[in-house]
């Protein structure tokens, strides 16, 4: 992916962000959202957008894109979804998607932040 591929990819992500207004994209290298200290989205270094979701809604996802496991940095994570360049560029159905990623954060058990 390109350099520009990548900030049109960023910039989609973080349009998608106006719709929630109480969610913060952090990260500066590597942008993610999260909740209560558990992240639930990502954009990787290739722009590819990954959600976290309950496993139900996984499995409604992988059998709607057909979508490989996410894998980074050698390892498999568990709960995410690699979101298609064509879900990623609609940004009405990518909503849909988001919001049940947001609400299935809510769901996890805060996690402890480590402060400076």
């Amino acid at each position: 992916m390109s350099d520009t591929d990548y900030a049109a990819a960023l910039a989609r992500y973080r349009a998608m962000m106006d719709a929630f207004p109480d969610i913060v994209v952090k990260g500066k290298a590597n942008p993610y959202t999260s909740m209560n200290g558990n992240m639930f989205s990502f954009l990787d270094k290739t722009g590819m957008l990954c959600l976290r979701l309950s496993k139900a809604e996984r499995t409604d996802f992988v059998e709607a894109y057909g979508t490989a496991p996410v894998e980074q940095y050698g390892a498999i994570m568990k709960e995410y979804v690699a979101v298609p360049e064509d879900l990623a560029s609609d940004p009405s159905a990518l909503q849909g998607w988001f919001e049940k990623s947001t609400a299935y954060a809510a769901t996890l058990p805060a996690k402890a932040t480590k402060r400076r």
